[in-house]
C-alpha cells in the first residue's frame, strides 16, 4: 500500500513509519523541522501551509493517509491543518486515520467511550476536539483514533522526564491524582496499522488497559531502567493550578474486541520481564547529559 505518514519524525511517527516498512508498505513521511531517521522517502510538510498539504499529497498519491502531526500550541496546526489535510485526502478518495487524544475531555465523567461528548479544558484539547469535528464533517469515511500518554523504549517524554527527575536535573514531584491510561508506541502503532485498511469510520479509542497516575508511571519506569524509585517525589495536583484534566480513562473495548493484536497495560510493558522477554537494549544517552534509549528489537510490535 502507498501510505503517507504525515508527522513521520516525531515519537509515534517513527514507530508507524518503521512497523509499516517493515509490513512492506510503500511509505513516504513528512517532516516540519527535522528530517526522520527511518529509510523512508522524505517531504517537508507544514500543515499551516495550504499548498504544501496538496503539492506533497498529489506527489505522493497515497491511498493511505495517518495524520499523527500536532503542535500542542498551535491551533493552527492541530485544528486547522488536520481540518485541511482531511478534506485534500477526501478530495483523491484516500483513506484518512487521525490520531488524536484523551485530552478532548475534562475528567469530569472519569471513564470515557466513544460515544462520550469532549469537553476539552485546555487549548490543546480544544484544538484536538476541533479537528475530530472538522475531520468528520469533511471526511465521514474517515477514521479518528483517540488515544492516551504514548511511552515505550525510552524515547518518550515522559519516559525522559523520570530519568530527569530521578537524577537531579529536573524537579518534580510526579502527581499521584493525575491518572491516564498509558500506551506502549508499538501496541499503538500496530493497532493503528491494523485499523487504518479496514472499513471501520467514526472514532475508535486505543488505549492501555491500565489506569495509573503519573507518579506511579514514574516508579514503573525507574523500576524498569534501573532507577533509584524513592527519587521519584509524590505530590497531588488538585489545588496547584496545573492545567488539565485529573483523571481520564478511555474505554477503549470496541477497538479491542476488533483487534487482532493485543494492546498491553503500563504495568505489563513497563515490567522488568517484558522488557527482557522484548530482547531491547539499553543503551546510554551519548550527550553525557540525557537518558539513556531502550533501542526495539527489528521484531518488535
Amino acid at each position: 500500500m502507498t501510505m503517507l505518514i504525515v508527522g513521520a519524525s516525531g515519537f509515534l511517527g517513527r514507530e508507524l513509519a518503521r512497523q509499516a516498512l517493515a509490513a512492506g508498505h510503500t511509505v513516504t513521511g513528512t517532516f516540519t523541522t527535522n528530517l526522520g531517521t527511518a529509510e523512508i522517502q522524505w517531504l517537508p510538510l507544514d500543515l499551516r501551509n495550504h499548498d504544501e498539504i496538496d503539492v506533497v499529497l498529489d506527489k505522493v498519491q497515497p491511498r493511505l493517509v495517518i495524520n499523527a502531526a500536532a503542535r500542542k500550541a498551535d491551533w493552527v496546526t492541530t485544528a486547522e491543518g488536520a481540518g485541511r489535510l482531511a478534506m485534500a485526502a477526501a478530495r483523491r478518495e484516500a483513506r484518512l486515520v487521525h490520531v488524536s487524544s484523551d485530552a478532548v475531555f475534562s475528567g469530569t465523567q472519569v471513564t470515557y467511550d466513544e460515544c462520550a461528548t469532549p469537553d476539552p479544558i485546555t487549548a490543546y484539547g480544544a484544538a484536538k476536539a476541533a479537528a475530530e469535528t472538522a475531520i468528520r464533517l469533511v471526511n465521514p469515511a474517515a477514521l479518528v483514533i483517540r488515544t492516551s500518554l504514548i511511552v515505550g523504549y525510552g524515547y518518550s517524554r515522559h519516559e525522559k522526564f523520570v530519568h530527569d527527575v530521578a537524577a537531579g536535573r529536573a524537579a518534580g514531584p510526579l502527581f499521584t491524582d493525575d491518572i491516564r491510561c498509558p500506551v506502549h508506541v508499538s501496541d499503538l502503532a500496530a493497532a493503528i496499522l491494523e485499523l487504518a485498511p479496514s472499513e471501520q469510520s467514526g472514532i475508535r479509542h486505543v488505549a492501555g488497559q491500565d489506569a495509573v497516575s503519573r507518579h506511579e508511571l514514574g516508579l514503573l519506569i525507574a523500576r524498569r531502567d534501573g532507577l533509584n524509585a524513592t527519587a521519584i517525589p509524590a505530590g497531588r495536583r488538585a489545588g496547584t493550578g496545573v492545567p488539565g484534566a485529573l483523571d481520564v480513562r478511555l474505554d477503549s473495548g470496541t477497538a479491542l474486541r476488533t483487534l487482532r493484536i493485543r494492546v498491553r497495560g503500563a504495568r505489563e510493558f513497563l515490567s522488568t520481564a517484558a522488557a527482557a522477554g522484548a530482547s531491547a537494549t539499553w543503551r546510554p544517552s551519548g550527550t553525557g547529559g540525557g537518558p539513556g534509549l531502550w533501542t526495539p528489537p527489528p521484531s518488535a510490535a
